[in-house]
């Protein structure tokens, strides 16, 4: 019995992911790329064909004929969707970027400090998210605007004559994407510095490196696995950020979320907007999918 029951275990433990993915990942999926294969209509939902499970397996057939890709042709025609994914991609690029060099000697001073205050300055870093987000994006407004706080403390410092243009555009858009995703690019590096072995550093000092150099040779190299998830973290959310482009950016400031956001419900084009964020998530996923074999084999490879 025993054996049995470990057998079951060891058996749900693999099962359960999966089907927590097929729930939440492949199922809303393969709904929101039916919906980019279908057409607009004037009706509720906004789109067509409509399934029903009782119109019987020929209606069902017979609506799937007649389902197209025009959707996708159309996004590539139109320059707006396209210059809208590279928008994003740069500006998530740039921020995580960003997020990575703040983040980094955070993380590094962190693991660097007594472990006896690590607790309390890891309670630092989470504490941000016990406000809202939203709270903390429109208190970013009162920062940035002309007459907000950043500016008067600029002018009574006399290091600016007039207010600077900060608020709507793509520089208050880089300030709360790096300020949002902070965390998520300290705690992975922090994972990976605090693990380290210090006598590595103080070897490698021994055989004639500087500290510069023995970071860029040791520390660096070490904690290039919490390096990529922390971009991976900053990233992939920073590709369809909507919230903060919409309050902190202007009208100039093209990301796909909110193009996305547009379609669904000031155009109600719901099959557009379906094929804009199927498109967004393949850009996302290919990449990570690719990477990760690309880990595995270099893991097999090492063993």
């Amino acid at each position: 019995m025993g054996k049995l029951g470990s057998a079951v275990y060891n058996r749900l433990v693999i099962i359960i992911p999966y089907v927590w993915l097929l729930l939440f990942f492949l199922a809303p999926f393969f709904i929101v790329f039916r919906i980019s294969l279908s057409t607009t209509a004037i009706a509720m939902p906004p789109y067509e064909p409509v399934f029903s499970l009782g119109d019987g397996w020929a209606a069902f057939w017979e609506k799937v004929g007649t389902f197209s890709f025009d959707n996708y042709s159309y996004l590539i025609d139109d320059p707006l969707y396209v210059n809208a994914y590279i928008s994003s991609l740069v500006i998530a690029a740039v921020s995580t970027f960003l997020t990575l060099v703040i983040a980094y000697p955070i993380a590094y001073g962190m693991a660097q400090a007594p472990r006896s205050i690590r607790p309390t300055l890891l309670m630092l870093v989470i504490l941000p998210f016990w406000t809202s987000f939203l709270i903390r994006v429109y208190a970013w407004i009162a920062i940035l605007k002309p007459e907000g706080l950043f500016n008067q403390l600029l002018l009574s410092l006399h290091v600016i004559d007039t207010p600077l243009i900060i608020l709507n555009t793509n520089v208050a858009v880089y300030i709360g994407i790096v300020y949002s995703y902070l965390p998520f690019m300290v705690l992975p590096l922090y994972s990976s510095l605090e693990k380290m072995d210090g006598t590595l550093i103080e070897a490698a000092q021994d055989l004639g490196c500087t500290p510069i150099s023995a970071f860029w040779r040791v520390t660096f190299p070490l904690s290039l696995p919490g390096v990529v998830a922390g971009c991976m973290l900053v990233f992939i959310p920073a590709v369809g950020e909507f919230v903060i482009p919409d309050l902190l950016g202007g009208s100039q400031t093209l990301m796909i979320g909110k193009t996305l956001w547009n379609e669904f419900n000031s155009n109600r084009d719901w099959p557009v907007s379906s094929a804009v964020a199927t498109i967004l998530l393949l850009i996302l996923v290919i990449p990570i999918v690719f990477f990760q074999n690309a880990q595995a084999k270099a893991d097999e490879q090492g063993r």
